[in-house]
């Protein structure tokens, strides 16, 4: 995911896209809790896509 994507996005879009990647990222540590995760590099992934979205979340509120 890339920080250009998300800067067209608005905000409700984005708040959307943060619930839904919060909620991968439980499955992901369920699946590492049960040793079904075969890709450990998925929850490093998804923990920076959460962190790229608040940024951009916080940058259009301090903009506005």
């Amino acid at each position: 995911m890339k920080v250009s994507e998300l800067r067209t996005k608005n905000e409700g879009e984005l708040k959307e896209l943060l619930l839904e990647l919060h909620r991968e990222r439980f499955n992901l540590r369920m699946q590492k809790a049960t040793g079904q995760l075969t890709k450990s590099d998925q929850l490093r992934g998804n923990r920076r896509d959460i962190a790229r979205v608040n940024t951009v979340l916080t940058e259009k509120s301090v903009r506005v």
